[in-house]
């Protein structure tokens, strides 16, 4: 599948335990079976959240306290994952005993405080992110670079969504066209390469693949505006011209240095090596 990169999806930690969570009509929205193996360490929270529905026909059925949104999932694709705001998360909360209970709506309303701050003022979420990254050990001048390519692709996606692009399988094929054009591969292809699973694939980029991935996506946003396109089958035709660019781009390159841009190291690997030091 393609690597949204999609900024909206993130995975939180409570008490060690991961949360998927997603910017949906601006506020998080929570993945409920998350939720529910943090509260009851259940190793299947699928069937505990499916009897709490036979339990209370309030929950069987989505709206108003849940809906599904897609997630990424184990296997690193994006699935239907039944989820809820802070609201309908403390209304499942209240059902399930568990002395983590205030605990976890505490930190809730911790995350949709942060949140807010970010609505109204959004340098708050870069830094975050840049100091996320800093506690992980990526050197600065890389951090740069990926801090500038989040920018282009948020502003890519929001011409995509502005210019027709509806679905989360949109973003996935414009997404796969830059991916083809610029590198030859498609981004599922390339985290085999690097070794990686469930990982974000940027952050695993070097400065040549980083920037690439830029050039490629920053250019496909310039050719949106300057031919206006509209419906994703014009803009997959764009996304296919702007990934070429890039991609002649990465062949005079290689060229040059004689070996592949596309490399297979990651940045998990550096960090091994750092320690074996």
């Amino acid at each position: 599948m393609a690597e949204l990169q999609n900024p909206n999806h993130h995975i939180a930690l409570f008490k060690g335990k991961a949360i998927r969570k997603a910017i949906q009509k601006k506020e998080w929205w929570f993945s409920i079976l998350d939720i529910i193996g943090v509260l009851t360490d259940s190793p299947q929270p699928k069937t505990y959240w499916a009897k709490m529905k036979e339990r209370d026909e309030a929950l069987a059925q989505p709206f108003p306290f849940w809906e599904q949104l897609k997630m990424p999932a184990e296997d690193g694709k994006m699935r239907e994952t039944d989820c809820a705001n802070t609201e309908g998360i403390l209304r499942i909360i209240q059902s399930i005993p568990s002395p983590k209970a205030e605990p976890l709506k505490r930190w809730l309303a911790k995350v949709g405080y942060e949140r807010m701050q970010e609505i109204e003022n959004p340098e708050l979420a870069t830094k975050r992110t840049r100091l996320l990254y800093k506690l992980k050990g990526y050197p600065d001048n890389w951090i740069e670079k990926r801090m500038r390519g989040i920018a282009i692709r948020e502003e890519l996606t929001d011409e995509w969504q502005r210019r027709g692009a509806e679905h989360e399988r949109d973003y996935e094929i414009l997404t796969t066209e830059i991916s083809k054009a610029t590198f030859g591969i498609t981004p599922s292809e390339y985290k085999k390469i690097k070794g990686l699973k469930r990982h974000n694939l940027r952050d695993h980029m070097d400065d040549f693949e980083l920037i690439l991935t830029m050039l490629g996506e920053r250019t496909t946003t310039e050719i949106h505006r300057t031919k206006d396109s509209q419906g994703v089958s014009r803009l997959k035709d764009d996304a296919r011209v702007g990934g070429q660019i890039a991609g002649t781009a990465r062949k005079q390159i290689e060229r040059k240095i004689g070996r592949s841009v596309v490399s297979s190291s990651n940045f998990l690997r550096h960090q091994d090596q750092k320690k074996m030091r």
